[in-house]
């Protein structure tokens, strides 16, 4: 790939993927997925303040050592092609508060993958509980994640 001949948006989103990649094989000690029917979920929660100011300014995400961010994507099990599907979960801290997830879809190529923003204080741990439907099959992910103030 000569990368000279890339357009500016499509350097930029090769360096966001490349420093993507590299962040999570930081910060993730073991593959985050789970097999749920005929999809592979993948999904991370991380701080928000791990984007770059560029990166959350075009996903509209608000940079704060308070604020996370849900990032899942559905894949095919048989052909790993990323899947259009509908999205709706909560996060519960261990009090019983309960934070309503709003997903936002995002395309890039081929690829699709969802954003959700969750506001945090420190060292409060969430149970996430994710729908995901493509009207004809319905799976619900779950897993846990403690958030730290950075």
């Amino acid at each position: 790939m000569d990368i000279s001949k890339l357009t500016p948006k499509n350097r930029y989103l090769l360096g966001l993927c490349l420093s993507l990649g590299l962040l999570f094989s930081f910060h993730v000690n073991a593959e985050q997925k789970q097999v749920l029917g005929s999809w592979d979920i993948h999904y991370i929660a991380l701080n928000s303040t791990f984007l770059t100011p560029e990166v959350a300014k075009q996903y509209a995400i608000v940079r704060s050592k308070f604020n996370g961010l849900i990032n899942i994507s559905v894949l095919d099990r048989k052909d790993k092609s990323a899947q259009s599907v509908v999205l709706t979960g909560e996060a519960k801290n261990l009090l019983g508060v309960v934070k309503k997830l709003t997903f936002k879809q995002v395309k890039e190529g081929k690829a699709i993958y969802y954003l959700a923003a969750l506001p945090f204080s420190d060292q409060e741990q969430y149970r996430i509980a994710i729908e995901v439907s493509d009207g004809n099959e319905q799976k619900t992910l779950k897993f846990q994640h403690k958030f730290y103030a950075e």
